[in-house]
């Protein structure tokens, strides 16, 4: 038996004559960027994550890189971010000539540890940026709290965590805004690029909209410098195919992590992740920890088992941040982690036996 990683066919078979007729129709209509498939999508995204606005873009980048820089962070500001996370999240902060200031992981849950943040704080820092690692919220409470403490912006990165909940609300609503990614890996993946920001902030919402049209409301009267980050048409109307199975997807990646929880719970080799008390993982990742994980990774590919690693790179040691000193650079437990972790196959697609046979496989290889 093969298990990828990931089955995007099989995912798209699911769904292939709505997917098709969408596509279709765009194509009729020449709506092929931004237009009323996008817009739709916009709407019925922000719906059903209890949002006033949404702000589509082509991609989970460009909604970092956006909200930045309609927040006016620039050179010689600093924004703090978790060190274990995807590289976009830091280089957004290094496209508006900022620094960002990295800090360790929480040693439970792998998002960014909240007892660390105030100590990073100076006269220089202007928001925190927390990521909701693999699908996992961050403790938004401790992160709200120090935010409104100094007076800080906060900028959920909800790449990975499409309707992840923390204390029953959504992700994205918390902070300023919330911004997402539809690569389509993602629990919710567009056929291409893509991503979104949510927000509850009306003036935010409407400089967004400019910004992402090369500073425009009104064609070829630009009140500032913005860029092209529009989605297109087609994107929009896959997304809004998709996210009317996103609560259904969700589900069975949740029932598919309890599984694996379930029957890994005795193999004593590997730990487990921590699924936070007041918190809703919606499981983009199923992420263990392992001694052996470079040998468990080949024995599994051996065995046509196809495994990830996110991140075996901790961001704060990238080529691109070795101008920061060693003092900004301490992260122990995100560069312990980056040796051990490994991704299992992960999807709502992925069928019970195919998750019998890699439990199977791995304690096999603990057997010997």
């Amino acid at each position: 038996m093969k298990v990828n990683f990931l089955d995007l066919k099989r995912q798209y078979i699911s769904i292939k004559d709505e997917v098709d007729d969408a596509i279709q129709k765009v194509l009729l209509s020449s709506a092929f960027t931004s237009g009323p498939y996008v817009k739709e999508f916009e709407q019925n995204f922000a719906a059903i994550h209890h949002a006033k606005y949404c702000i589509a873009v082509n991609s989970g980048t460009a909604a970092l890189h956006a909200t930045l820089m309609v927040l006016n962070i620039q050179s010689g500001d600093e924004v703090i971010v978790p060190a274990n996370t995807f590289f976009a999240t830091p280089e957004a902060v290094s496209l508006c000539g900022a620094t960002p200031v990295f800090l360790d992981c929480d040693p439970m849950d792998y998002n960014i540890d909240v007892h660390k943040i105030e100590s990073a704080i100076n006269k220089n820092t202007k928001a925190i940026i927390p990521v909701h690692l693999y699908g996992q919220p961050a403790r938004m409470d401790d992160i709200l709290s120090v935010a409104k403490k100094h007076n800080l912006m906060v900028i959920e990165d909800c790449a990975q965590a499409h309707l992840a909940q923390y204390k029953d609300h959504f992700v994205g609503t918390l902070g300023l805004c919330g911004c997402f990614s539809f690569y389509p890996g993602k629990n919710l993946g567009a056929y291409g690029e893509g991503g979104a920001i949510l927000t509850n902030d009306e003036m935010l919402f409407q400089n967004l909209l400019k910004f992402r049209n090369h500073g425009t409301s009104q064609k070829y009267h630009h009140e500032f410098t913005g860029h092209n980050y529009r989605m297109t048409g087609i994107q929009g109307a896959i997304l809004n195919v998709k996210l009317k199975y996103l609560n259904t997807w969700t589900d069975q990646r949740r029932k598919n992590a309890s599984l694996y929880r379930q029957l890994l719970s005795d193999c004593h080799g590997i730990v487990l992740p921590n699924e936070n008390a007041n918190s809703k993982h919606v499981y983009h990742l199923f992420v263990i920890r392992t001694k052996q994980r470079d040998a468990l990774m080949k024995y599994l590919r051996e065995h046509k088992i196809i495994t990830g690693l996110h991140y075996p790179i901790p961001c704060h040691l990238q080529k691109a941040y070795q101008f920061l000193s060693k003092q900004q650079k301490i992260c122990p437990v995100s560069e312990r982690y980056a040796k051990e972790i490994l991704s299992l196959p992960m999807s709502e697609q992925l069928q019970i036996k195919e998750i019998e046979y890699v439990i199977e496989t791995i304690k096999e290889f603990y057997r010997g």
